[in-house]
């Protein structure tokens, strides 16, 4: 009996298809978006000066989800921001952007701990 050649190749594809999904789901993944959220609420920085701050100015709005801002923790959405560049997310935060006031209700700090903090909150959530 012959067999159709394309036959082969959709045997093949199916093949190739199913291994992918297999591979795929075996891949790690990223924290689920309930393990961001609860990481977002309970993490504060090491440096107890940048907590301090953080606890004042950021954690309101990037701890709760309740607005635009990216949670701490969620790394792919920062890792869209991080993109634009480090200078540009500072310049973002002293000019304000969004909901988030000029200077991100942190009048006092300067840009290297305005670069901390963004660090901090783009750090990949601890699960």
């Amino acid at each position: 009996m012959i067999q159709h050649p394309l036959h082969h190749t959709h045997a093949r594809l199916l093949v190739i298809t199913s291994l992918a999904l297999i591979i795929g789901g075996c891949s790690p993944s990223g924290p689920s978006e309930q393990a961001i959220r609860d990481y977002a609420e309970t993490a504060r920085p090491q440096d107890p000066e940048l907590s301090g701050i953080y606890q004042r100015s950021c954690m309101a709005c990037h701890s709760r989800g309740t607005s635009d801002a990216p949670l701490t923790g969620d790394s792919e959405a920062w890792n869209r921001r991080l993109e634009k560049g480090m200078r540009r997310l500072v310049d973002n935060v002293v000019s304000g952007m969004g909901g988030m006031p000029p200077y991100g209700l942190c009048m006092d700090c300067d840009t290297a701990e305005f670069q901390a903090l963004i660090e901090f909150m783009a750090r990949p959530a601890e699960t």
